[in-house]
This record gives C-alpha cells, sequence and structure tokens, in this order.
C-alpha cells in the first residue's frame, strides 16, 4: 500500500507538472544599434535578470519568458543605458534599441581596451588582451608590447633580430607558446619571430598564464601568446617607415582589398635592418697582452642584422561554403652576424647565419556548416633552410682580430657552411559545437612534423649530418562549456599528446601523456570577476631542444616530457570614482609545480646553452595591474609581477649527498618586476581632427642570481654571480593630422642611459632615437 501512495503521488505530480507545463510563455527579440545606425556586438541586454549579449548583428533574444510585465535594462560601453518596463501582448515581440554615445564611456573604451580585447579578458582563463592598435604609430615590434605585460618579460641577447626568450610567471622558453591567429608559430624559423614582427600586423596580442584553452591546441607548460591579426578594413592601405640609432630601418606595409562579390586580397610586407653597433662594457681580461688590463666600453662589430618578409594571401569571404577560405604564401630571409655565444667572453667577428622562410598556407572558417557547428581548419608547411657560416679561421676579441690564426681546418666555434631544411609542417583543426545558447563542445587537433635534412659542402663526409633527426607530435583536446551569460561560466578539457622521435635508425622513441583541467569564473557583479583555473599539463621536448638548433642551443636527445600541476585564482575589476575617473584593476596569483622540469643552462665551455631536466620545481607567484583614465586625455598604469622558482631535486645524478642547491632559487630568471605607463592626448593641437599623444612608460627589474645561490658571493650583486637592478625609462611623441591618415611619432629609449642585460648578463642597447612616418588610408566596401 505504501508503495501504491507513493506512485499516485508521482503521477499527480507528473500530472501537476504537465499542466504547468502548458502556462503560456513569451519570446522577445531585437537588435540593438548606435545612434549612427552602427551595431552594437556584445551589448549587454537584462529581462527580468536574464543576462545576454548581442550577436555580431547586433540581435539578442529571450525564450521562455513565463511573465507579461517585464524589465529590461539595455547597455553597451560607450554609451547611455536604456530602461523600460513593458507588457507583452504577442507570444513573439520585437523590440529594438537605439542607443546615444555617452563621452566618459567612449574614453573608458580607448584608455582601458574594451570591446574584443574587453570579451576575451571576461574568459575563466587568466588572460590579459592587449588593443595593440593604439601602438601602430611607434616602431615597437610584438616582442616591445609583450614586455610591458603583467607577468611578463621579453628577455632578448642583444638588439634588433636577436635571440629572445619570453617568460610568463618565471616559465619560459618552450614552456611558452606562440600562435598567430590560433596556428602554432613552431615552424615559422628564424625569419619570423616575435621580436621582428611589426606591431602593424596586429589588431591584438593574448596573453595566457597558466593555463591554457583547449582551441589552442597546446603542450604548453607556462601559458600561451596569440597574435590575432584579424581583418579590421576591407580595403585599406597601412604604411610607416623609421630610422634611428645603429643605422636601423624598419619599413612596414599592410594592405587589402575586397570586391563585392567577396573576392579578397591581403598583403603584409615588412622589413628591418640594423648594424646594432651599441656600446657594452666589457670586463678585464690577459688574453690581449693587457689590452683588457682595465673594464672598458667598446662598440659591437660583428652584429648586423636584416630580413624582409611578404605574407600574401587570395580567397573569398562571406559565401555560403565558407566564411573565410585562403590560399596564401609567406617568403621571407635573414641575415644575422653573430657577435657572441652565451656569454659576452665569446666574441666572434665573421660567424653568421641566415635563414629563409617559403611557406605556403591553407585558412578556412565556416560558422554554422551545419547548424550548431563552426569549423577552423589550417594548415601549412615551411620549406625554407637554415645556415651557419663559420669559415674565418681567426680568433677575435673586443677589440677585433687577435692576430692569433687557426688551423685552417678551425673556424672561430667549428669549421661549417651546413645547410639544413627542417620540412616543418603543421595541421590543425577547431570543431566547435554548440548544444544550447550555454552549452558548447570543442574539438581541437594538432598534428606537427619536424625532419631536418642537410649538408656540408666544407664536411660532406660528416656522419653527424646524416643521422635522422625526425619528430612528429600530436595534440587531441575535448573541451566542455557552460556559461550564464555576465553570471558564471566554466570549462572542462582534456588533451592527449604523443610524440615520436627518431635520432637514429635503430633508435626511436615514442612517449604519450594525458593531460586535464577545467577554468571557471563568477561575475559578483558586472564590472567584478573571479577567475580560477587548474591544469594538469605536459610539454614535450621541442625539436629544437631535442637536436639542437645550430647556432646557441645545443643538442640533448635525452630530454624527458616535463608535467605540471597548474593553479592560477585572478580577479579583474572595473569602476568609476564619477564619470570623469575611471579604475581597472586586475590581479592574479599562481602555483606550480613541474617534474622533470626542462631549463636552459650553460654546457660545459659555456659557450652554448643545452635544456637540460630537473626533477622538480616549484613556482609561486603573483601580479598585478592598475589603469587609471581621466576624461579623454590622460591615462596611466602601474603594474608589478613577483615569481620565485624553487629547486625541488633533493640529489644530483651520481650523488646521494642532499645538493648544495636544493631549495635554491632557480639562477638566471628575474624574481621582482613592473612597468608604469602614463599618457597624455591633446585633441585639435594646432588645426581640426589633429591630434598630439605624449607617452612615457618605465620598466624596473630588481637584481637577480645569474648562477646558483648557494654557489655565489655574499649577494645576487656580487660581480659575475648575479646582475644589478636595472630601471630604464622611454618616451614617444607622436602628431596625428587628418584624423589619423598622417603621423609622425619620436621615440627616445632608455633615456637615462641604462645599462641593461639579460640572458647570462648579454647587454642590450643603451640610449637610443627613433624617427617613425606612418601614412593610413581606410575605405571599407559597404
Amino acid at each position: 500500500m505504501q508503495i501504491l501512495k507513493y506512485v499516485v503521488l508521482i503521477f499527480i505530480s507528473g500530472w501537476i507538472g504537465c499542466g504547468n507545463a502548458q502556462i503560456q510563455r513569451f519570446e522577445l527579440n531585437g537588435r540593438v544599434l548606435s545612434s549612427a545606425g552602427e551595431v552594437l556586438q556584445n551589448a549587454t541586454v537584462r529581462v527580468n535578470g536574464v543576462v545576454m549579449f548581442t550577436d555580431k548583428e547586433g540581435s539578442y533574444k529571450v525564450n521562455d519568458l513565463e511573465k507579461k510585465n517585464i524589465d529590461i535594462d539595455v547597455s553597451a560601453v560607450g554609451y547611455r543605458s536604456q530602461k523600460q518596463s513593458l507588457v507583452l501582448k504577442k507570444t513573439v515581440t520585437q523590440m529594438n534599441f537605439t542607443l546615444q554615445q555617452e563621452q566618459a564611456d567612449i574614453e573608458t573604451v580607448h584608455v582601458l581596451g574594451l570591446s574584443k580585447a574587453q570579451e576575451v579578458n571576461r574568459q575563466a582563463y587568466n588572460v590579459t588582451a592587449i588593443d595593440v592598435t593604439k601602438l601602430y604609430n611607434t616602431t615597437l615590434d610584438i616582442a616591445g608590447a609583450l614586455d610591458r605585460v603583467a607577468g611578463v618579460r621579453v628577455r632578448e641577447s642583444g638588439g634588433l633580430g636577436s635571440n629572445f626568450n619570453l617568460s610568463i610567471n618565471g616559465f619560459s622558453g618552450s614552456h611558452v607558446r606562440f600562435f598567430l591567429d590560433g596556428v602554432p608559430m613552431d615552424n615559422f624559423g628564424s625569419s619570423f619571430q616575435i621580436n621582428n614582427i611589426p606591431i602593424n600586423l596586429a589588431e591584438r596580442v593574448e596573453v595566457y598564464k597558466g593555463v591554457v584553452p583547449v582551441w589552442l591546441g597546446s603542450d604548453a607548460l607556462g601559458g600561451a601568446v596569440n597574435i590575432v591579426t584579424g581583418s579590421r578594413f576591407h580595403n585599406y592601405m597601412d604604411v610607416s617607415y623609421s630610422y634611428g640609432s645603429f643605422n636601423t630601418h624598419r619599413t612596414t606595409i599592410n594592405t587589402a582589398f575586397t570586391n563585392k562579390t567577396g573576392l579578397t586580397f591581403q598583403l603584409n610586407a615588412f622589413q628591418n635592418y640594423s648594424d646594432n653597433n651599441y656600446k657594452v662594457d666589457i670586463n678585464k681580461e690577459d688574453n690581449r697582452l693587457g689590452g683588457y688590463s682595465q673594464p672598458t666600453t667598446v662598440k659591437r662589430f660583428n652584429d648586423q642584422y636584416h630580413n624582409e618578409t611578404i605574407i600574401g594571401n587570395i580567397g573569398v569571404v562571406d559565401k555560403p561554403y565558407a566564411d573565410r577560405l585562403m590560399l596564401g604564401i609567406t617568403l621571407g630571409k635573414n641575415y644575422k652576424e653573430i657577435q657572441t655565444g652565451a656569454r659576452m667572453a665569446a666574441v666572434f667577428g665573421a660567424l653568421h647565419r641566415r635563414g629563409t622562410i617559403i611557406m605556403p598556407t591553407l585558412k578556412y572558417s565556416k560558422r554554422d556548416l551545419i547548424k550548431g557547428l563552426d569549423v577552423v581548419v589550417n594548415g601549412n608547411i615551411n620549406l625554407g633552410s637554415e645556415q651557419t657560416i663559420d669559415t674565418v679561421a681567426k680568433r677575435f676579441d673586443w677589440f677585433g682580430d687577435t692576430n692569433a690564426d687557426l688551423p685552417a681546418t678551425s673556424g672561430e666555434r667549428g669549421r661549417t657552411l651546413y645547410k639544413s631544411k627542417n620540412h616543418e609542417g603543421i595541421v590543425t583543426g577547431t570543431f566547435t559545437f554548440r548544444i544550447s545558447p550555454r552549452q558548447q563542445l570543442s574539438l581541437n587537433n594538432v598534428f606537427t612534423t619536424f625532419n631536418r635534412t642537410g649538408s656540408d659542402e666544407l664536411n660532406p663526409t660528416n656522419n653527424v649530418y646524416e643521422r635522422p633527426s625526425k619528430s612528429s607530435k600530436n595534440i587531441l583536446g575535448l573541451g566542455y562549456q557552460y556559461a550564464v551569460e555576465n553570471l558564471w561560466n566554466l570549462s572542462v578539457f582534456g588533451k592527449m599528446l604523443t610524440q615520436r622521435n627518431v635520432m637514429d635508425i635503430n633508435d626511436q622513441d615514442s612517449k604519450s601523456n594525458l593531460g586535464y583541467g577545467l577554468a571557471g569564473s563568477y561575475y559578483v557583479n558586472p564590472n567584478f570577476q573571479l577567475k580560477a583555473s587548474y591544469e594538469l599539463t605536459n610539454r614535450l621536448p621541442t625539436a629544437y631542444e631535442l637536436f639542437g638548433d645550430l647556432e646557441n642551443q645545443e643538442a640533448n636527445p635525452g630530454l624527458t616530457p616535463e608535467r605540471s600541476n597548474n593553479f592560477n585564482v585572478g580577479t579583474m575589476y572595473q569602476f568609476k570614482v564619477n564619470s570623469d575617473n575611471n579604475f581597472s584593476l586586475n590581479a592574479g596569483l599562481i602555483y606550480r609545480y613541474a617534474h622533470d622540469f626542462i631549463y636552459n643552462r650553460l654546457n660545459q665551455n659555456q659557450g652554448k646553452t643545452i635544456a637540460d631536466n630537473r626533477e622538480g620545481v616549484r613556482t609561486f607567484g603573483a601580479d598585478a595591474e592598475l589603469r587609471y583614465s581621466y576624461k579623454n586625455w590622460l591615462s596611466a598604469g602601474v603594474n608589478g609581477t613577483f615569481q620565485y622558482l624553487q629547486n625541488m631535486q633533493k640529489y644530483e645524478d651520481g650523488f646521494t649527498d642532499v645538493s648544495a642547491v636544493y631549495l635554491d632559487q632557480m639562477p638566471n630568471i628575474p624574481y621582482l618586476f613592473s612597468n608604469a605607463d602614463l599618457t597624455m592626448t591633446f585633441n585639435n593641437m594646432g588645426a581640426a581632427n589633429n591630434k598630439l599623444n605624449i607617452s612615457y612608460n618605465t620598466l624596473y627589474v630588481h637584481d637577480y642570481w645569474l648562477y646558483w645561490p648557494s654557489r655565489g658571493g655574499r649577494s645576487a650583486t656580487d660581480e659575475k654571480r648575479g646582475l644589478p637592478t636595472q630601471f630604464s625609462h622611454d618616451v614617444n611623441l607622436v602628431y596625428s593630422v587628418a584624423n589619423g591618415r598622417y603621423n609622425i611619432g619620436l621615440e627616445m629609449r632608455n633615456i637615462t642611459d641604462t645599462k641593461l642585460v639579460d640572458n647570462f648578463s648579454l647587454q642590450k642597447p643603451g640610449r637610443a632615437f627613433y624617427l617613425n612616418l606612418r601614412y593610413f588610408i581606410n575605405k571599407n566596401h559597404k
């Protein structure tokens, strides 16, 4: 009888529920436009507490409204909000909104980098998106812009075109992956890197700290950088030229044309040249008959660099079968003289390298290929070459030729004309299925291949060059996201990584690793977001770590994959004191524990670096950025980063005693640094539609250890044991005419001529001046 009662109750409850299901429900839809008739994407629409954002057409839709009486609140950054109450009389009601511009909010957009950059920043991941369009009138490259982001340090071995190492919260090198429009840049070669790509090529740069979203298809351990070129204009031309210190010339041309049928053509071309003959300080040495008897200052004399690159794409846009289908080619070459080895004590006078990039590309994307399914497919292969030239049998020091002739077969470091092709290819596919307005599934697969072949006409019988250097890698990722707009969202994902390396005919190595993670965020209110993420991540050794880079990176085929537990928490808060004073605060904490940590150390003779494993490295870190703007003429910001990487390997290989460097701070990694900037804008300066921008930027890096602290002197500032505190200042003036059509800029970098050092104490340029001229015209096709 008791069971019968329960069955009856369940039946009655179900019947009542079905009755309730017959309650009349309403739908409200419409569009949000500006007073000028422009579509407002990502405008916020609140209906009876339900929050949504408009799509790229400015449209919104709310289903299943149970009440006729509704309250609507529509807002968009840079526009006055609208509120309205009404009674729905139809089952489906259409209601459009037209928002008026509000000057104070427009200024906030400009200063705080909202719009598309804000949309990226609102993800659950610990991410910072930089709107680089405001840097177009400078001579910065992508690396220079990244060096101003909290938690990021770009460490270069010299001037323009030098080797670089980008660090995100202490993890650097191949722990950080680079992408161009979501495509890995692993195979782009030396002719196309972030420290020679002009800033005008990008629309924004996204920096993921720690956990990386599955759609990037990465085995990054410390973070990722995604350079987004976008499609800002259908028809435009952007040309710039700069000249400055050390005989530096930089030219950029970006243009695109799209006709009424959707046929489109894009061209990006850039050139960089510099003698890099800046002065450096050298310590006293005893290998030149007293010539180094005292510390002195000399000019670099074997450091010329130039590169030229052209990127062409042709295809169609906005077709039923493709939103974008492009075939392209990237062609480029570079020449780089090599002044030093991994340390300034190793000096070269004729050693140099050459490289080329020949890379055909395919890009395809389609939203709603079938209803709810978005597809993005990319592929490329680099058929370019790299060559190191070392044929001069002489010994050089910082004063030039030492007159110490070497055997004819020696060269400066190792006689060679070895020319190689790495045959690096990448195919990526991302498939996103929108299950419902709040749910989506993402499947991503990235396959990369590396096969180095080459020959040396000076050493044609050298068996080393006949050894296989092959590697292939596949990363398969699956992710699920549930999001309630402007309230909370959660993403979970898993990754399967496989790698196969061939280092000898009879020596093949295959590895497989599984990783997973989650990321979530919660909005306390629309302007206050909390974030948290975790990932068990794996990183497979890169081909260059395994086989060397034929320049300053020595091969280490014995490397093992590293794995790490990454935790991130953060917050993003925006607020106003009044309509004129706007603030933005971003802060984050990180914790990582990496097993088999891959790091770069000096090789046995300290002339090159070599990748090696450490059993464990623990990282604690924090970074924060505060930005402020006043009306439309003043903006300022300051950020700071603290990161402590600790060696957790208790025993060194082959020893039973506790290592002397156990629990030491990892060497050659800055642990405390900050940036600050100030910009003043004067509109209608000299004439209507003319504008003057004056900006200031400063960088502070606290002193840090060059070698293991426990094996050093009394402090990190002891000579040869550590790197000193660095404090540099840059000033930039830009005058724009005719609403930005004509622009002239003057840059003064490191105006106090502070000695700046990086990467095993390699010295960077001192005070420098640059003049930049830019012409921009845009005629969008309507």
